[in-house]
Formats: C-alpha cells, sequence, structure tokens
C-alpha cells in the first residue's frame, strides 16, 4: 500500500506532479491529498528540477510532452536523485515507442490521459508489472499503426510539420488535418 509513508503513518507519502494541463493538475492535486499524499505541482521540466533539488519526492507522475522538454528527460533526472522514485508517465499521444523507452528509462507505468486517480494510485503502487493485463487479440488497426508511424516521423523531424509531411509524401494540409484528430484507441 502507497499511501501514507511505510516508516511513520503520520508522515505523508511525496508525490511530485508535472503537467501543463492545469484543469488535470488541479483534479489529481486534490484527489491525491485526499488518498494521503503529499502534492507538489510543477507546470515545465525546469520548475519541476527547482521543486525537487533539495528535497527529491518518494513518487512522481509526469506528462509525456512537456513546454520545455521531454517527459522522458525528467523521468531521466529525476532517477537520477533517487533511483527508488515510483514514476508514472501520463500521455495524450500514447505510442509504442514512447512507452518502451519510458519504461527502459525506469518508469514504474505509462498511461494514456485521460487517467482516473485509481488508476494513478495503482500505477504508483506496483514496483513491478501486471502479470493479469488481458493480451489483445485482434492486432493493430490501420488507423492506429498509421498514428504511431506518423508520431514516429514527427518525433524524427522534431515537430516540424513541413519536414514531417515531406518525410511522408504528404501534403502538409493533410498531415495537420491528421494530426488534430485524437489518436486511435487500440
Amino acid at each position: 500500500m502507497v499511501t501514507p509513508s511505510r516508516c511513520n503513518p503520520d508522515i505523508r507519502s511525496s508525490l511530485l506532479l508535472v503537467d501543463d494541463d492545469i484543469a488535470l493538475c488541479e483534479v489529481l492535486d486534490r484527489t491525491l491529498t485526499v488518498r494521503g499524499f503529499e502534492v507538489r505541482v510543477a507546470r515545465t521540466a525546469k520548475q519541476a528540477s527547482r521543486l525537487v533539488d533539495d528535497d527529491p519526492p518518494q513518487f512522481a507522475v509526469i506528462a509525456l510532452k512537456l513546454p520545455d522538454a521531454s517527459g522522458l528527460k525528467l523521468l531521466s533526472a529525476l532517477l537520477a536523485l533517487d533511483p527508488h522514485m515510483r514514476i508514472v508517465v501520463l500521455t495524450s499521444y500514447p505510442s509504442i515507442r514512447t512507452a518502451v523507452e519510458a519504461i527502459k528509462l525506469g518508469a514504474s507505468d505509462y498511461l494514456a490521459k485521460p487517467a482516473n486517480v485509481d488508476e494513478v494510485v495503482s500505477a504508483l503502487q506496483r514496483d513491478r508489472g501486471n502479470d493479469s493485463v488481458p493480451i489483445g487479440k485482434k492486432p493493430m488497426s490501420v488507423h492506429r499503426a498509421e498514428w504511431e508511424y506518423i508520431s514516429q516521423v514527427l518525433r524524427e523531424n522534431n515537430g516540424n510539420i513541413s519536414a514531417s509531411a515531406r518525410a511522408l509524401s504528404m501534403d502538409r494540409r493533410t498531415l495537420q488535418r491528421k494530426l488534430r484528430k485524437r489518436p486511435p484507441r487500440d
């Protein structure tokens, strides 16, 4: 169980929440506080680094995309401060590649938004994978595979839409239209 500190039940577990989505931060801050966490909120990687320099938290929930850096870079920096910290990565742009990288870098879990507080707390409580996760019976859809490939090319071009469109042999406006849609769920 993760709520109050393992050593002293009167001490609350410290948690760093890093996301630029103000509404999500307010909801998670409020609900995680009720669940026994002492929450510190940051909107950027730089702000998060300043908050934890002297006092690393036991837990962290970080967004994959932050305004000033990748959440993967922040993940590495946080684990350098405390290798035992449990970190959950949240993203609106889930992909297999970033999920694998987050786990390789030491994340406890990787969740797609919108994730509810129960999913976040459950992910923080696990120190190993979950072998009861059902294995999908159907392969990835064509739409999902397309989204994954477009996301990969966009990352390779540092988010440059024009360069990505050229690499994909696609009209820039078509690419922009595809990117406005939410990623398919499979």
